[in-house]
């Protein structure tokens, strides 16, 4: 036992983030970015081949931060904060800060907001998502998301998912606590959510929502299973089993209470939406 804790602590100390030094880089930029720098002179040769250069990695020890992300999928990497120790999670958040002049991060507590704060006082920190980030400020939100729940206990996933769309570039409309139960509520509603390019639904209890709302639209639902309801929800798993099995055609289904990846899933379509207009 005593060996075990031993080689534990020696694994910490192996780990444990370098201090990092102030270097002169190309943050924020994607690889068009800096040829058009390149191009117009704002930037040297020589200063856009170490971007080049880098690899499509960067090895930390206790992590291996996706520095092509973004060239592959379009989104750069995000960070998940549960469980995360204090000292790689902010020396995570600096590099990416660095790399990108931004950063997200789900799943965050108010403890790790205080950590990462006090080395980038910029980060903001939502307590209803628990989403940590660093945004740029001349964002532009374009398309259009509907995000729908079901009841007011819901908005936590839901936020998680509004938010993660609107870091992504999405502009997104809110439409919360309009479940079956009163399904006045929704039709009130309606105009909004069929003019979206997507529409995500989220819902605890029974789940019907999505199964309601794909009925009524011509475009993509995502259904967002919560884990708020009583016993026999099963922490969820009874509103995932009814999304799955829904009889309406163009819903699909993730994780439960996995408001980031609907997030993620709904501006790859939003996206799709846009880039037709322009």
């Amino acid at each position: 036992m005593g060996s075990e804790i031993v080689g534990r602590k020696r694994l910490g100390a192996a780990l444990k983030p370098a201090k990092i030094e102030r270097k002169k880089e190309v943050p924020g930029l994607d690889a068009r970015e800096i040829l058009e720098q390149v191009k117009t002179g704002a930037l040297s040769v020589e200063e856009a081949e170490k971007f080049f250069k880098k690899q499509p990695f960067e090895e930390l020890g206790y992590a291996k931060l996706d520095s092509h992300r973004e060239i592959r999928s379009g989104f750069p990497e995000v960070v998940f904060c549960s469980k995360k120790e204090d000292d790689y999670l902010v020396s995570i958040y600096q590099k990416l800060y660095e790399a990108n002049g931004e950063v997200l991060g789900t799943r965050a507590s108010s403890h790790q907001y205080e950590i990462v704060k006090a080395v980038l006082p910029q980060v903001t920190y939502d307590e209803v998502s628990h989403i940590l980030k660093i945004e740029k400020a001349d964002k532009k939100r374009r398309g259009k998301i509907a995000v729908c729940t079901a009841g007011t206990a819901d908005i936590p996933v839901a936020e998680e998912a509004a938010q993660t769309a609107e870091y992504f570039g999405s502009h997104v409309e809110r439409i919360y606590d309009v479940g079956v139960s009163g399904l006045h509520r929704l039709l009130s509603k309606l105009d909004t959510i069929q003019e979206a390019n997507c529409v995500v639904a989220v819902a605890g209890m029974e789940g019907a929502l999505a199964s309601v709302i794909g009925g009524l639209v011509s475009r993509p639902v995502i259904a967002v299973p919560t884990s708020v309801g009583y016993g026999a929800s099963m922490k969820g798993l009874s509103a995932l089993l009814t999304m799955i099995n829904s009889c309406a055609n163009g819903v699909s289904v993730v994780n439960i209470d996995n408001g980031y990846g609907a997030g993620y899933i709904a501006t790859q379509i939003n996206k799709l939406g846009w880039e037709k207009e322009e």
